[in-house]
């Protein structure tokens, strides 16, 4: 019977996270390009902050519509930020991590996300202070809605000690998003409107 219900509680949640993450991909699609590009700017002036100090920044590369980083990479680069990008890994579900000093080096691959395939500098995991991470809902407590495949939060669970920050369209933010053990939560979350804690506490 207790099995029976934690497979009923799992598969709720799994229709409850697929709905938000068709609400979030809706809610994203009616901004403008010109909205994603005035937000994806406002979200990097923001995290040019939240990263002052540090050295070893791992940072998602962007595919549309999702929020840029393209500008957020070379301006850390030219700050001396040593700025590594996940290479995606099927086979395993896993990500291994590339250094990117040229984000021209970048070419669509797995997912069609851009990839520095060819152009490889391979980096440690041990290294990377902090982590910029898609979004595609999320919600004031730190939860976070991926696409669904699990790869960052796999590769949080093995490396867990570097600074989690979300990033998204304030657009793509729900009430409450349901978590389990393997879900990871955010230090904090960067939108075009602001930074949250992940208590929820804005900054």
């Amino acid at each position: 019977m207790l099995y029976g219900l934690i497979e009923t509680n799992s598969s709720i949640m799994s229709q409850t996270k697929a709905a938000l993450r068709l609400r979030a991909k809706e809610a994203r699609a009616l901004l403008s390009p010109e909205d994603v590009a005035a937000y994806s700017a406002s979200i990097e002036e923001k995290l040019l902050g939240l990263l002052d100090g540090f050295t070893t920044v791992m940072v998602y590369a962007a595919k549309a519509p999702e929020a840029e980083t393209k500008n957020l990479i070379a301006a850390l680069n030219r700050r001396g930020v040593r700025v590594v990008v996940p290479i995606i890994e099927r086979d395993t579900c896993s990500l291994r991590l590339s250094y990117l000093p040229d984000p021209s080096v970048l070419v669509p691959s797995t997912f069609d996300v851009p990839e520095p395939i060819g152009h490889e500098l391979p980096a440690r995991p041990g290294d990377v202070e902090a982590v910029v991470i898609p979004m595609l809902a999320f919600d004031a407590e730190g939860n976070r809605l991926g696409y669904g495949a699990g790869y960052y939060d796999r590769f949080l669970h093995r490396y867990p000690h570097p600074k989690k920050i979300g990033i998204a369209f304030s657009c793509q933010q729900a009430e409450r998003i349901p978590a389990d053990e393997n879900d990871v939560k955010m230090d904090y979350i960067v939108t075009e409107k602001g930074i949250i804690r992940h208590n929820g506490r804005a900054v």
